[in-house]
């Protein structure tokens, strides 16, 4: 079987720097390579104008560059664009751009990045969760979908007068996938995100989400990093969150609580709560008190996300005024909390609905998708 040739940005700075010297190159060509992929941005070698000829030849011949290509892209009436990735084996992911207003300073440009083809947790109101779970992502995987959207606003942006306002500001770990179910790669791309030899990237402007795996969290706790960390909570008791986070029969809130309260006091920072709201399901202003209950004295903030469109009943957004009325009841028992502004309604912008909508007409009648 043919294996595929190694992807630059798969590696850390201490296995390029190994490359490099296996292809008899000085090592001062691993920094040049590295300045072109990750501040440079480049789309092909042949962008590398100060590297000799031969060594990108040797380049062309025994890596890639990226390791995925853009499948399908769709942008929505208030700038949020969604994007379909293929992989190198076929498997397709998707991430998503998100670009709000200045409230105050500058622009926010977000962007939601997967890192499992699927997911394994299988929450039902979640489009990737009813996809079933194929593969983690490799590092240089995770990694490209920043750098695509990097590379996208920089080509779109050469124009502006402020660059500052063409460039991402926040990466959050919430598409496709359960990134504390693979740590590693995570852990390596957020490195190389955030080094100076790579894209540069504040840890503090990264968020990883998880639907609460405890041993994960633990471990998260014990790094020398200054990431955020969000939490998928949507109920205040077992018995719901056992039914719309099925991972909770594993590791029970009573677990989870006990595990994010020792997070807090380990790193010295706030952690967020992400909390869906569906109507007639966890909207009332008594799972208001219990949610309150549940975080008393925890340093923390709560995310109120009311509910994407979905063809399931079940699992409809609760009226603005219940909404209201949570985030009111949330705020009277001194719980911070705000609502998210939804982004990309028109374009089917939550979590695996674009991939999902393609692989539905693909099954359908078998079609070529374009760029």
């Amino acid at each position: 079987m043919t294996q595929n040739p190694v992807c630059v940005t798969d590696l850390n700075t201490v296995q390029l720097q190994e490359l490099i010297a296996r292809m008899g190159e000085p090592a001062y060509r691993a920094r040049q390579l590295q300045h072109w992929v990750y501040q440079r941005l480049a789309g092909s070698f042949d962008e590398m104008s100060d590297l000799p000829a031969d060594f990108r030849q040797k380049l062309v011949q025994e890596t890639r560059l990226h390791s995925i290509t853009l499948a399908h892209e769709v942008t929505g009436g208030d700038g949020t664009v969604k994007a379909l990735f293929t992989l190198a084996d076929g498997k397709t992911v998707e991430s998503t751009f998100m670009p709000y207003p200045p409230l105050s300073g500058r622009a926010r440009q977000t962007l939601c990045i997967s890192t499992q083809v699927g997911c394994p947790v299988g929450c039902p109101f979640c489009a990737t969760g009813q996809q079933g779970f194929e593969r983690n992502l490799t590092p240089g995987e995770i990694i490209d979908q920043v750098l695509y959207f990097a590379r996208r606003m920089k080509d779109r942006g050469n124009g502006a007068k402020n660059k500052r306002d063409n460039s991402i500001t926040n990466v959050v770990f919430m598409g496709m996938g359960e990134p504390l179910a693979n740590y590693d790669a995570l852990l390596q791309a957020i490195e190389m995100l955030n080094s100076p030899d790579g894209l540069g990237l504040g840890a503090r402007r990264m968020t990883i989400s998880t639907s609460g795996l405890v041993p994960g969290i633990e471990r998260l706790s014990r790094e020398k990093l200054q990431v955020g960390l969000a939490v998928s909570l949507h109920a205040s008791d077992n018995a719901l969150r056992n039914k719309l986070v099925p991972i909770n029969k594993k590791y029970p809130l009573e677990a989870l609580i006990a595990a994010c309260r020792a997070y807090c006091k380990a790193t010295e920072t706030r952690i967020s709560f992400e909390y869906i709201l569906f109507e007639g399901l966890n909207d009332s202003i008594e799972q208001a008190r219990s949610v309150a209950r549940l975080l008393a004295g925890l340093d923390c903030h709560v995310n109120l996300i009311p509910a994407n469109r979905s063809a399931d009943r079940h699992f409809k957004s609760p009226s603005p005024e219940a909404v209201a009325a949570f985030q009111a009841e949330l705020q009277r028992q001194s719980i911070f909390c705000t609502v998210r502004e939804k982004r990309g309604l028109d374009i089917d912008g939550g979590c695996g609905q674009l991939r999902s909508r393609l692989m539905n007409e693909a099954h359908r009648e078998p079609r070529s998708v374009r760029p």
